[in-house]
């Protein structure tokens, strides 16, 4: 960020001839009202009440609903000895001075709550969103801080099914998330691009390949493989000795593969490399790029036979029937016993995720490192956590796990093998369908088919971030794609009618813009759009403490509701000049925290729908 918009806030209220209050620790004025409002609070109840700042600033809390205020303290807290909680609420609202930045304070029970002043807002805030654009929101909260995100991680030949969808969506959530608040971010994709399954795959393509639907569609093709072949091993007598069973001959080929010889890789690597370029496109139509596509194939064998090591001196190993456990018990005894070495000498997936580690440590220096996997590899991630702490990597401390619940009932209308592709063909479809039956509209979209793909696009997103990650899901076409409601194309349709306010005014100027007199702006329901679009950079800290997309979603609907009743009151059309341009600054306002919002979602905003 630059040096202008960083420091615009703090020059703003220099120009208004506004004393700014103290900055405490972790706080960020410049770029976040909420922020110079916590400072200014905590300074003066310091005052008031010889409260140590340090217990104050952290004490103070969102409120659920404005009508409680935009800020609130719980008075037990601050941990005052002798004294009731109630009547000092009452005593401090009763003393606090409002300056320029609150509009009132009241007591409620053991509450203490700061209403900020929509005026000193209206002034601040819209020219700071105006100003900033697509930065408003953001933050350096850390400097040179490097976090590694691995997510979605399909496996090669296999359907992409939904839990790689919502691992794909949080992942590219998060990594926007981190990048906005200052962070530096490797976004990565670790393959299942390894195992027996390859072998089973070459054995496979030898029989029922075709070169021709390998270039043209990789993945739906080895899939169609990987099933033919599967069948083949059902239907075999198991008399077969094992050299001409489909199961030896994969054994094999595996084997070959995994003793480095030339042409068993070749062929592994066509079908890796296919099929990255096909995700590649993919995940571009969710607005996801990686830095790395790596996977197991990837982890250096020195590097588990490394982990070995660590883990006999440092006494983790025991033996049994010819296997390689470790106990964990001894630490934690939820974590129980693990396999780390097969009694054939072969790895586990677990024995690859310690190497995997160590190999990205030392390779990217990480600060922290987010893995985002469904719950149901919660134990698998907290053995693989605890063993890396066990071996003596201080580092262990900084992986964190962000898990989510099961995406129910996910299947084309077609059949029941879900491609990420299918799901995204479809909806786009039938957003289709839906804008052809507004044929005045219609007409004047440009591109209909990229616009229909998009509303699409966000129906599937937004059905996915829409309630605590934890939660299962049930993924419902009649929902998703409904208009009515808190669904994915209802903010594309909230976006595409303030862009439209825009198109209407277009005899109002940036300069007139630029000075606005907002003393015109007087209304309820403008104060409180002005209330909600000061929380929004508040927003992002706060789903940065949570890993949670839903808290940015239902923010986002609450600021849609809003506008949507703004409507009513707020004309701009057909107003007085000086009207009209304070309140398009508004909506322009509003709908560039929309956009913001939305983007940081992974979603893109349309003009037109």
């Amino acid at each position: 960020m630059s040096s202008t918009t960083t420091q615009n806030i703090t020059t703003a209220l220099s120009k208004l001839n506004i004393q700014e209050p103290t900055v405490y620790e972790n706080s960020h004025p410049d770029v976040n009202v909420v922020d110079l409002m916590r400072d200014y609070i905590t300074q003066e109840l310091h005052k008031i009440s010889g409260i140590d700042v340090s217990l104050i600033f952290p004490a103070l809390e969102w409120t659920n609903t404005l009508s409680r205020g935009d800020l609130l303290i719980p008075v037990p807290r601050l941990r005052v000895k002798g004294k009731n909680p109630k009547d000092l609420a009452v005593e401090w609202a009763e003393k606090f001075p409002l300056g320029e930045f609150l509009s009132k304070v009241e007591s409620n029970g053991p509450f203490l709550q700061f209403f900020f002043n929509p005026e000193f807002l209206f002034k601040i805030v819209t020219p700071d969103i105006l100003k900033r654009k697509e930065e408003y929101g953001a933050a350096k909260l850390v400097e040179n801080k490097k976090v590694l995100i691995e997510f979605s991680s399909p496996n090669i030949a296999k359907p992409f099914h939904a839990g790689h969808l919502r691992s794909t969506i949080i992942g590219g959530f998060l990594s926007n998330l981190y990048e906005k608040l200052g962070w530096d971010v490797i976004r990565m994709n670790y393959l299942g691009d390894w195992g027996k399954q390859f072998g089973l795959l070459a054995v496979g393509f030898e029989r029922y390949g075709s070169e021709e639907a390998l270039t043209k569609d990789p993945i739906n093709h080895l899939f169609e493989v990987y099933v033919r072949v599967n069948k083949d091993i059902e239907a075999e007598d198991a008399s077969l000795p094992e050299s001409e069973s489909t199961n030896g001959k994969a054994r094999a080929y595996f084997k070959k593969m995994e003793d480095g010889d030339a042409d068993a890789l070749k062929l592994w690597e066509r079908f890796r490399n296919l099929s990255i370029k096909k995700y590649i496109n993919t995940y571009a139509r969710l607005n996801i790029k990686y830095d790395v596509y790596s996977g197991e194939s990837q982890v250096p064998k020195e590097k588990m036979e490394n982990a070995l090591e660590i883990f006999k001196e440092k006494d983790l190993i025991h033996e049994d029937k010819g296997a390689l456990l470790i106990d964990l018990t001894k630490f934690n005894k939820k974590l129980g016993k693990t396999i780390v070495q097969k009694s054939d000498g072969t790895t586990l997936y677990i024995t690859r995720d310690v190497g995997a580690a160590m190999d990205r440590h030392e390779k990217y220096k990480f600060d922290k490192m987010i893995y985002v996997i469904a719950a149901q590899q919660d134990l698998h991630t907290a053995q693989f956590f605890e063993i890396l702490k066990q071996m003596g990597f201080e580092w262990a401390k900084d992986l964190q796990h962000v898990n989510f619940g099961m995406v129910q009932g996910m299947s084309t209308r077609k059949g029941t093998v879900v491609f990420l592709d299918n799901i995204l063909e479809e909806t786009k479809d039938k957003m289709h369908e839906v804008m052809k039956k507004n044929e005045e509209k219609y007409k004047q979209i440009e591109n209909p088919e990229e616009v229909a793909d998009l509303v699409g696009i966000s129906a599937v997103m937004i059905q996915d971030m829409q309630s605590k990650r934890i939660n299962n899901y049930e993924f419902k076409w009649e929902r998703m794609l409904s208009f009515e409601g808190d669904t994915g194309p209802y903010l594309q349709y909230a976006h595409s009618r303030l862009r439209s306010v825009e198109r209407n005014a277009s005899n109002i100027t940036e300069h007139d813009i630029v000075n606005a007199d907002y003393s015109l702006l007087t209304e309820e329901a403008a104060n409180t759009l002005i209330r909600l679009l000061a929380q929004y950079p508040d927003v992002l800290r706060n789903a940065l403490k949570t890993h949670e997309p839903a808290t940015v979603v239902t923010y986002l609907f609450k600021l849609t509701h809003q506008v949507s009743s703004c409507y009513d009151v707020l004309w701009v059309a057909g107003q007085e000049k000086p009207l009209a341009t304070a309140r398009l600054a508004l909506y322009s306002a509003a709908r560039q925290v929309l956009n913001n919002g939305m983007r940081l979602l992974g979603l893109t905003p349309v003009d037109r729908m």
